[in-house]
């Protein structure tokens, strides 16, 4: 058997298991596993008005720090009892049960939270969990056959490239690619294909190039396609992974959402300083491959929102025409989100 066949085999057998990540679209995920429901105990009063807070964390991953902080005791040094739940499996959609009280924070993706507030939601960020970093190889990208004719992203004007989903975070990242790259985005042809398809796709040459990320990358990539630019590392600084509140929550429970904060961003710090607890979680709430998790890369973490790249992704999307009207980037983030430059 060719070291190509056993590479799409593999790909075919494993494609299921991460086909929810496209929800993020930016992150190292996959589908999630069992309820993940679990409460560490704190001290104060229950419900949304005192110490008792629930998370809606995504389907497929990059939640390891929320668990770090429960299974490390952060949430419980900072007295709250914390109830972690998976959300929506497209993450956007948590945004009703945060806004209706139902939970009091929710995880989503860049793209997922500027659209729910450019048409009005009334949410902020409070934390991020995952951003892209220089510091770090790409996670994501465009891949093109070996023999393709694009070989970089001034090539993919007039160009069919698919997409997961169409309007989110990867069809941001390669029209602002391609503009930084001299190329016009707006003479890219975007399709949207099922996730488990895409590598099939180029690989028969339907389309041009297909922007992948996670599993299906290195399925790509030994496959024997190329991979063009620096993914979303083009701008760093942009949330792959960000945590979200109401604003009528904050402005009530701000002593809570700091203490919250606060826990996060101390469990990215023992995340990044201890990789083996992130995998630790990977095997007890995901249902990513033992291989897989063993040898997988791990993105750096962070809790720091680039609010300057932040507002670059905002202005763009609206450039793009991917939402119709910017909204006020800065309104977006709560006053007490942890901020930092991110290279």
């Amino acid at each position: 058997m060719s070291q190509r066949t056993t590479v799409s085999g593999r790909f075919r057998r494993t494609a299921v298991l991460v086909a929810s990540a496209a929800a993020l679209t930016l992150t190292v995920s996959a589908c999630g596993g069992d309820s993940g429901t679990t409460t560490s105990s704190g001290s104060g009063s229950s419900g949304a008005s005192g110490s008792a807070i629930t998370v809606l964390r995504s389907t497929g991953s990059t939640f390891e720090p929320l668990y770090i902080a429960q299974d490390q005791g952060f949430f419980k040094d900072q007295g709250l009892d914390v109830t972690i739940t998976p959300g929506a499996q497209d993450t956007s959609q948590n945004a009703p049960s945060i806004i209706k009280g139902e939970a009091q924070f929710a995880m989503t993706d860049s793209s997922g939270f500027i659209k729910g507030a450019a048409s009005g939601l009334p949410v902020k960020i409070v934390s991020n969990l995952q951003a892209a970093t220089t510091k770090a190889a790409p996670s994501d990208g465009l891949v093109v056959p070996s023999d393709s004719s694009i070989t970089s992203f001034a090539d993919v004007e007039g160009k069919t490239i698919a997409l997961p989903a169409l309007g989110g975070t990867l069809q941001f990242i390669c029209m602002y690619s391609a503009e930084q790259a001299g190329a016009d985005p707006t003479k890219i042809k975007f399709v949207a294909l099922p996730l488990t398809s895409l590598v099939d796709a180029v690989k028969s040459k339907k389309v041009d190039g297909a922007y992948v990320f996670a599993t299906f990358l290195d399925a790509a990539k030994a496959a024997g396609m190329k991979a063009i630019g620096q993914g979303t590392n083009a701008l760093p600084g942009l949330p792959q992974a960000l945590l979200f509140s109401s604003d009528d929550y904050l402005a009530k429970h701000e002593d809570v959402a700091k203490k919250f904060t606060a826990a996060v961003a101390k469990a990215v710090t023992y995340a990044n300083a201890n990789p083996d607890a992130v995998r630790a979680v990977d095997t007890k709430y995901t249902q990513l491959p033992p291989d897989y998790i063993k040898n997988r890369t791990i993105q750096p973490f962070f809790s720091d929102i680039d609010t300057s790249s932040f507002s670059t992704i905002v202005s763009g999307m609206a450039k793009y025409k991917l939402i119709d009207k910017a909204p006020d980037a800065s309104a977006l983030v709560w006053s007490g989100a942890p901020t930092a430059t991110i290279k």
